[in-house]
């Protein structure tokens, strides 16, 4: 049964399911098979988040969550981390997200890193200290809440298109890991992967979209659309591919964290292994075992953190790969 207190917090802080349709939201996605699929994303998103916000227990919570399709399943897990985020800051903490991601949520705890990276976009900074639970006995903790960042940078982008988007306005950064340098690079990615959303999928739309930031925005934002487009679906590999240009190893360094994802969460939909294969000619088997042979743990220690070094090694091996057509 929802709280009438939760019920509150969800009128207050989540977006209606109506308010992330393309449509609504004003973007030029022109509307199609690909529009439709990528669209029921955020809308499993929304859902998560009211349940995580309404339900009084985690036993409630996990029962709904897996009534969410299995290849949406993980978006629902984002938005719920979102809401028990949003929860365990405010007077009287809990632990509820820890809880979750120690729990039923550990195969999903790469997008749940995004979900705290929503919940960011809608807390005052000074609370951002706070939104990051201890989750040790996770291997790619903390080095990969670093998504928690790449998460705030696509709700802004999708939520304040015409600041973040249409006038490339960068974001204030914030010493995430103790790297304020690098908070802007891993925003650009979130921005990155909102672009696919936002252009519904179209190649030649995502790419000029790209081209109207900085240049040395651009790797980074092609990471995000290979994440994306790897992950949520809706790539076709080989105009993406050529697309990206000289930003293919970006390109295919997304795709590599996507497969790995997916492969951490044991579902993998035959979109994924089909992206991945065009962009990056691997299996998701053969991706999931290189993302962690060349894989990086710790917390920042200095100028470079942990996660960018990781990205950097599987980028390594695609611009020493041989190009394809």
């Amino acid at each position: 049964m929802a709280t009438a207190v939760g019920s509150v917090r969800r009128m207050l802080l989540a977006p209606a399911l109506a308010d992330v349709s393309f449509r609504r939201r004003g973007f030029p996605a022109t509307p199609s098979a690909t529009t439709e699929r990528l669209e029921a994303v955020p809308r499993a998103v929304i859902c998560g988040f009211e349940w995580g916000v309404d339900t009084r227990d985690q036993w409630e919570l996990e029962r709904r969550l897996e009534l969410v399709d299995e290849e949406l399943r993980g978006f629902a897990y984002e938005g719920a981390t979102m809401a028990c985020t949003v929860l365990d800051v405010m007077p009287g903490r809990s632990d509820r997200t820890r809880t979750l991601l120690l729990g039923p949520g550990r195969p999903h705890v790469f997008l749940a890193y995004i979900g705290i990276g929503f919940a960011m976009a809608r807390l005052p900074r000074l609370l951002w200290r706070k939104v990051l639970p201890d989750l040790t006995g996770i291997p790619y903790h903390p080095t990969m809440s670093w998504l928690a960042v790449d998460g705030y940078g696509f709700d802004r982008a999708y939520f304040d298109t015409a600041r973040i988007v249409d006038r490339q306005e960068r974001l204030a950064p914030y010493p995430w890991q103790g790297a304020a340098e690098y908070f802007p690079r891993a925003v650009d990615q979130g921005i990155g992967r909102a672009l696919w959303f936002i252009h519904g999928g179209r190649v030649p739309d995502v790419a000029a979209g790209i081209g109207r930031f900085a240049a040395d925005r651009h790797p980074d934002l092609w990471s995000g659309v290979g994440l994306a487009a790897t992950f949520a679906g809706g790539c076709d590999a080989g105009p993406l591919r050529r697309a990206a240009g000289e930003h293919a190893p970006d390109l295919a360094q997304g795709a590599v964290f996507a497969a790995k994802a997916r492969s951490w969460s044991g579902c993998v939909p035959e979109h994924t292994r089909a992206a991945l294969l065009g962009l990056t000619g691997m299996t998701v088997e053969a991706a999931a075992e290189f993302a962690d042979e060349v894989a990086v743990s710790g917390a920042a220690g200095g100028r470079v953190p942990p996660y960018e070094i990781w990205r950097n090694r599987v980028r390594a091996r695609f611009h020493a790969a041989p190009a394809r057509g």
